[in-house]
């Protein structure tokens, strides 16, 4: 429908994993996580919190021996649980195995990808570099947004084309043998930074004309009533794309409201995918309910006066009425953007 997702280097704290019979989507900026048994057919999707020790990682893998690994600069923090940051421990990242683009575990070892070089490293060990070796990286598998692996393919995640979202599956990055295409299930995408972007429609603002007053008399009239306006978050709407969802009772605890702040973010993004590339943190949040607010104006004879009220869409659903109002003398809309610029946009 419109937009496409963030690609890893645009989405700090985002990336992909896969251990045994599970995969992951890690949001940090979220503080939370999506497990599913198979993004293709969206089953058994569940999200847990993140733990704080386990937030704003540069990279997250995961291997073979059912340990999570997230990466800071230099360092990596090995958990048993994301979720609880069980049996944690700190480790140096190697100097040969520092700066790369995306970091993944497969078969046994653990992959290393350099963009940049067209290269990807495998090690048995990224504290000791152990075993290591050096491949090119084939052509056609330059262009990720994301990589993981499991014990025995890797993945990446296809730039949006005319077939959707899509992931390959491979058993050589070198030579790209072996290779499977899968589409994500639209349960996955709505997870995915820019998802709702994608499945909903790009992301914009509009002014809405709420109230027309006429004077049709001769004469000035002082004109006071109240104006009845919508405020607030569609949340019942917006809900419905965590249908497929079990989200864990702590999720929707620390965050207020999953849909929430995934539409916050949607919204916060640049047009490039989706977004309007605005700041809605002070804006209500709460359920949209009519509010009413009182309108004095004095209008001369034959005056019309026009009443606007901004709200937040995507695709053709308003989904955030915002608490800004006009009134203007003429039946065209304001012009300008009443939010701040997101952080994005700086």
């Amino acid at each position: 429908m419109g937009g496409k997702i963030l690609p890893k280097n645009k989405a700090k704290g985002v990336d992909f994993c896969g251990v045994g019979k599970y995969y992951y989507i890690v949001r940090s900026d979220l503080a939370c996580y999506m497990r599913s048994t198979n993004f293709n057919k969206g089953e058994n999707l569940e999200i847990f919190s993140l733990h704080p020790a386990c937030r704003d990682g540069d990279h997250y893998l995961a291997h073979k021996d059912d340990l999570f690994y997230v990466i800071k600069g230099n360092y990596y923090r090995r958990v048993k649980n994301m979720n609880t940051d069980e049996d944690s421990v700190v480790y140096t990242l190697h100097p040969n195995c520092q700066g790369g683009d995306f970091y993944l575990s497969a078969w046994d070892s653990f992959y290393i990808i350099y963009l940049s070089r067209g290269v990807y490293r495998k090690t048995k060990n990224m504290n000791k570099d152990e075993d290591s070796e050096e491949y090119s990286l084939h052509p056609n598998c330059k262009n990720g947004l994301y990589y993981f692996g499991t014990e025995d393919y890797y993945y990446f995640v296809k730039p949006h084309d005319e077939w959707g979202i899509q992931y390959v599956r491979s058993t050589n990055f070198h030579e790209n043998t072996n290779t499977e295409t899968f589409s994500f299930h639209p349960s996955v995408i709505n997870f995915l930074p820019g998802g709702v972007g994608v499945s909903k429609g790009p992301a914009y603002g509009e002014w809405v004309c709420i109230k027309t007053i006429v004077n049709d008399s001769k004469t000035p009239v002082q004109w006071e009533k109240k104006v009845t306006k919508k405020s607030g978050y569609e949340k019942e709407m917006m809900c419905t794309i965590e249908h497929n969802w079990k989200v864990s009772v702590t999720v929707s605890a620390e965050t207020g409201g999953l849909t929430k702040l995934i539409c916050k973010s949607q919204f916060s993004m640049t047009g490039e995918y989706g977004g309007s590339s605005v700041n809605t943190e002070k804006e209500n949040w709460s359920e949209a309910t009519e509010t009413e607010e009182t309108i004095n104006v004095t209008l001369q004879p034959n005056e019309k006066i026009y009443i606007w009220a901004y709200q937040l869409c995507l695709g053709k659903q308003p989904v955030l009425y915002c608490r800004d109002m006009r009134i203007l003398g003429k039946p065209c809309p304001p012009t300008d953007v009443p939010l701040p610029p997101s952080a994005n946009c700086s």
